[in-house]
């Protein structure tokens, strides 16, 4: 080995280990997960100069919406009232999103690798959960913040966030934390593992019932339904009993996700009058948007609900109106491409192992990208920084995990192949025998 692949090997470890510092940070500090990410790229681009075979890149699936998600919502800076802070907002969100993509795609290969990181998503979820419940337990009285309406709902004075800004962000990443806990448990084989992967789940949804956000609950109960109707019926018992033993104990959940149903409170009434008003800006601005980030200096404009009321509106309340509204009707079709795309790519995944790992991972990537497209009918749930990166690293894991599949799935037919030429060999040499000639071709006289 010469000193330039040893320095290859270094930095490619390098890249490797921050790739795994983002993933155990994203939940905990974003700001610290950004770091790790940017030290990773330097690492790789580091190693692109000092090793020519590395800058051979990997076409992954779905590049082309991608790129043209990052293109679009770059024009839109243009016709921002503010391109500026347009301009700023969008090289550090998009930047930190292309970066974690790419940074995964382009360098994690093993099946080893990407189950490690999935260890680290895993233990920076436990330690939020962990946070929750001391919140639950010891936490401050969050009635006097803006989650929730005191008139409608009096008696709910205590809602968790751990370490996420409030508790329906918190409730979105659970429901993705639940989504992975529930595919390895139906995927995996070994039985302590799925113990503890039930254990992990009934966790779970007692951290989501302590945040009482009631889209979060009615989507992660939704999916599991579905999927109990579909695939296995005895899903649809379980998330009977879990539920019905939340209501049980915890009153004021029952009413908190039945009000949905039952009352209009004034968090319902601003978010349909944020829906029409994002119409009204999609109509006049339907090609280039308001501009990357502009949707709270552009809502006075169209404002009819809360008449200047002292409050800062910087999303829709909707994922797919706010990009529409953002970066034009184009832009926002190119980024469901890649959304949707991702996850059909994840759900409909042959790839396999006798473990169950990637079958499990494949089917949790699938159902989390199902439920943040549920829970963005009612909020902009990537408005947030780390739900957003956590998005694009597991669209990327995705990715290398269908191209991991298919190389073992390569492997194997090889095998087979071979195995059938070694066979068909040793039967010509058998007739060989007992007709006292030898194989003809000579490309058969070996077994190799």
């Amino acid at each position: 080995m010469t000193a330039k692949d040893g320095l290859s090997d270094y930095l490619a470890g390098g890249i490797y280990y921050a790739i795994l510092l983002e993933a155990f940070l994203i939940a905990l500090s974003p700001p610290l997960a950004t770091a790790a990410l940017l030290l990773g790229v330097i690492f790789w681009l580091a190693r692109l100069v000092v090793d020519k075979e590395c800058r051979r890149f990997r076409r992954l699936p779905y590049d082309v919406p991608a790129a043209l998600f990052a293109l679009l919502g770059a024009v839109s800076i243009f016709v921002s009232p503010d391109r500026g802070f347009s301009f700023y907002n969008y090289y550090n969100l998009v930047g930190v999103y292309l970066l974690t993509y790419l940074l995964i795609g382009q360098n994690v290969q093993a099946s080893q690798d990407i189950r490690k990181i999935v260890y680290a998503l895993g233990l920076s979820c436990v330690l939020v959960l962990l946070y929750g419940f001391y919140q639950f337990a010891f936490g401050i009285d969050t009635s006097t913040m803006k989650w929730v309406d005191g008139d409608a709902f009096p008696e709910l004075k205590k809602r968790v966030f751990s370490t996420w800004e409030n508790p329906n962000i918190l409730a979105g990443y659970l429901d993705v934390a639940m989504c992975f806990a529930f595919a390895f448990f139906v995927k995996m084989r070994d039985q302590r593992r799925r113990i503890a992967l039930g254990a992990a789940l009934v966790l779970l949804a007692a951290c989501l019932a302590m945040t009482y956000a009631r889209m979060a609950f009615l989507v992660i109960a939704l999916i599991f339904i579905l999927y109990g109707m579909f695939r296995d019926g005895r899903v649809l018992l379980a998330v009977g009993v879990v539920a019905g033993a939340l209501f049980l104990f915890d009153p004021a959940l029952l009413d908190r996700v039945t009000s949905v149903f039952t009352r209009v409170d004034t968090s319902s009434e601003m978010r349909l009058a944020l829906w029409e008003s994002t119409l009204a800006m999609i109509g006049d601005h339907p090609f280039f948007g308001i501009g990357w980030g502009a949707y709270w200096m552009v809502y006075p404009e169209y404002d009819f609900y809360l008449q200047g009321a002292d409050v800062l509106i910087v999303h829709a309340h909707n994922m797919y109106l706010n990009y529409a509204a953002e970066i034009g009707v184009v832009g926002a079709v190119s980024f469901l491409w890649f959304f949707f795309g991702t996850m059909g790519l994840a759900f409909f995944s042959k790839v396999h192992d006798s473990e169950g790992f990637r079958q499990g991972l494949m089917l949790a990537i699938s159902l989390a990208f199902f439920s943040i497209a549920l829970n963005g009918l009612t909020d902009d749930v990537l408005f947030n920084i780390p739900s957003s990166m956590l998005l694009w690293l597991l669209a990327a894991l995705a990715a290398v995990t269908e191209f991991a599949g298919n190389e073992e799935d390569e492997a194997i037919v090889m095998d087979e192949l071979a195995a059938r030429k070694r066979q068909k060999l040793r039967e010509l040499r058998q007739r060989a025998k007992k007709g006292g000639e030898s194989p003809k071709n000579s490309g058969e006289e070996s077994e190799n």
